[in-house]
């Protein structure tokens, strides 16, 4: 029989792969390869979730109105400028479907996400990466990738997985940098980490013009990872372009609610983000006084760089492993000397700091 053939580059696609939540042979597992919240979900959010279950054979808003109408009141925004997606990763995935193609390329960051060229070459564009300074995205390099086939150029502000972030001023100075008609794309999904004065998430550039969106999740701090609920902030002619290419029930009535209420429980909210303040400096301290190398971090996460190279981190990942531990290994992003380690609990980020005591030790 002969096989469907996919369209081309298809094939060249190295499949996404989220972080481990399991070890085999291992009863007790602490996973903190994801960057989940590790407060969990807001008790509200959990009681409007609970709530649908007798609702589950009713469609769901396809417009999201009281989520968008949520979204605008908490954030300040424009509710007819808001769109609701299956996560960032859909919304990756559909902008790089409205405006880029064959023959076309998508810029990033050295250590971008990875969904960016993955939803890229989904579509036969090309994926450009720009070298980054010092771990962190070096607008004057993502400029000079610019040529006349760049349709998109993504930023994650936070980056995932260095955790570094460029400022406000940065980020305007690319926007005015790039060509007319070039999408820039401010992924800001640990937005609500940062507390940087000089810090922007881009809505104000999205305000002013008609050629940027900011991404935002509910993934992270609000903690509903499991519901896959992302919203876009965007400028009227991006949101009628991205109505016609999302599916009509995309996000689906559980998110809605749970989203709703996430953002009402503003208290939760501060808990989260009160929680990583304290717990951030304090892993980043005590990993640094091991003798390793941790990247400076505006997000709910770090990245550890091994002295000992590749060889040392894949040592130290297996060590971690034994102990029921799970750190993302950062191959797939380039950075194979390093383990990434979401800021988990108090209890959870000491038995961290304590194994890789024990494996420097014993090495």
């Amino acid at each position: 029989m002969t096989q469907p053939k996919p369209q081309p580059g298809i094939l060249d696609i190295a499949p996404y792969k989220g972080g481990e939540g399991a070890i085999m042979g291992v009863d007790r597992v602490y996973k903190l390869s994801s960057n989940e919240s590790p407060l969990g979900a807001s008790p509200r959010a959990k009681e409007a979730y609970r709530k649908l279950a007798d609702e589950l054979h009713r469609y769901p808003d396809g417009a999201a109105d009281a989520l968008r109408k949520g979204i605008a009141r908490h954030f300040g925004l424009p509710a007819e400028n808001i769109i609701c997606s299956n996560g960032s990763d859909e919304m990756i995935s559909l902008i790089c479907a409205a405006y880029c193609g064959p023959g076309d390329e998508v810029l990033f960051s050295q250590h971008g996400f990875l969904m960016y060229p993955i939803a890229a070459m989904a579509r036969g564009a090309t994926p450009v990466k720009a070298a980054e300074k010092n771990w962190t995205t070096d607008v004057d390099a993502l400029l000079a990738a610019v040529t006349p086939k760049t349709k998109i150029v993504f930023v994650a502000n936070p980056n995932n997985p260095t955790g570094s972030y460029i400022t406000a001023a940065e980020l305007r100075r690319l926007r005015e940098g790039l060509p007319a008609g070039v999408l820039l794309v401010v992924d800001a999904a640990y937005a609500e980490y940062v507390s940087r004065n000089d810090y922007s998430h881009g809505a104000e550039l999205v305000a002013e013009r008609d050629d940027t969106v900011m991404l935002r999740t509910f993934s992270k701090i609000f903690g509903l990872g499991a519901l896959r609920l992302g919203w876009t902030y965007a400028p009227e002619n991006v949101v009628a372009v991205l109505n016609r290419v999302r599916g009509p029930f995309n996000v689906n009535a559980a998110a809605q609610a749970a989203g709703v209420a996430a953002l009402e429980d503003v208290t939760w909210l501060d808990r989260a983000r009160s929680h990583n303040d304290t717990e951030l400096p304090r892993v980043t301290a005590a990993l640094n006084a091991l003798g390793l190398n941790v990247l400076p971090s505006v997000g709910n996460f770090v990245l550890i760089r091994f002295p000992g190279g590749a060889q040392q981190a894949q040592a130290a990942d297996a060590a971690l492993r034994k102990r029921g531990l799970i750190l993302r290994a950062m191959g797939a992003y380039g950075l194979a000397e390093a383990l990434r380690l979401t800021i988990g609990t108090a209890d959870e980020n000491d038995l961290v700091i304590a194994a890789l005591g024990d494996f420097l030790n014993k090495g």
